[in-house]
């Protein structure tokens, strides 16, 4: 069986861990050639001798995605390294501070919005050019179930999210003509080891929140980003797909 994405050349921000780990494998077990960002490299690069070690090509860098110029440097090492880019997933995202508006930390939020925000940005900034010179691609941005509801207590992760979901539908209509396609995946609560961690009570609590009974699985997103990366979605731009297990249809 050939390979989805054979000869084809991706970047992941926030590859080391979750869904961006389980896009990142996924792209490389189906022949992409992987550049995989993390704030650590160390934690990069275990991702990437997961992959070379299972007979892919990947490799890591290191990178504050909140930095325009580190985001700049990851395009440049699929470029330098590759010899282009076809593919982004521009994903990597933290938590920040929660509570009503007037008590929100203004530092908490800046540094929320830089890395859930901004970096969406700069990786489209970066990531355009160079696909449009490889002849066109695609790239996906992680939003949130956030990124389409409220929610009173996380007001700066709502609006990132929300802001995501917004950039990426006025950058699909700029670019819908010219072969590059661009949309937002929206997860509802992902099964981490951070969250099997939680008090019980308050893990079923999230369980709860999805009427399909359970939380999901990184791998579950990243079957989803992967179909929109690919040419079986040739026909879908500026679009939000959830991933969230009812959470938002009720």
């Amino acid at each position: 069986m050939a390979e989805k994405f054979a000869g084809k050349i991706a970047v992941v921000t926030g590859g080391g861990s979750g869904i961006g780990k389980a896009v990142a494998t996924a792209l490389a077990a189906e022949g992409a050639s992987v550049v995989i960002n993390d704030l650590k490299l160390e934690v990069a690069q275990s991702v990437v001798d997961e992959i070379t070690a299972a007979g892919g090509t990947a490799v890591a860098i290191a990178g504050d995605v909140s930095n325009a110029d580190d985001v700049k440097a990851v395009v440049e090492k699929a470029v330098d390294t590759y010899g282009g880019l076809h593919l982004a997933f521009n994903n990597a995202g933290i938590g920040g501070p929660q509570g009503p508006v007037a008590d929100i930390d203004i530092a908490g939020y800046r540094a929320l919005m830089g890395v859930n925000l901004d970096s969406v940005f700069y990786g489209m900034h970066f990531e355009v050019p160079a696909i449009l010179a490889a002849g066109g691609g695609a790239i996906v941005n992680t939003s949130s179930i956030l990124g389409v509801v409220g929610d009173a207590n996380a007001l700066p992760y709502v609006a990132a999210k929300h802001g995501v979901a917004g950039m990426t539908k006025a950058a699909a209509i700029s670019y819908a003509d010219q072969g590059i396609r661009i949309n937002s995946v929206h997860p509802g609560y992902i099964d981490t080891p951070l969250l099997q961690g939680m008090p019980e009570e308050a893990y079923n609590g999230l369980v709860a929140k999805h009427p399909i009974g359970r939380l999901g699985a990184s791998e579950e997103v990243a079957k989803v980003v992967l179909f929109l990366l690919s040419d079986d979605a040739s026909f879908v731009t500026g679009s939000q797909y959830l991933v969230d297990g009812g959470y938002t249809a009720q």
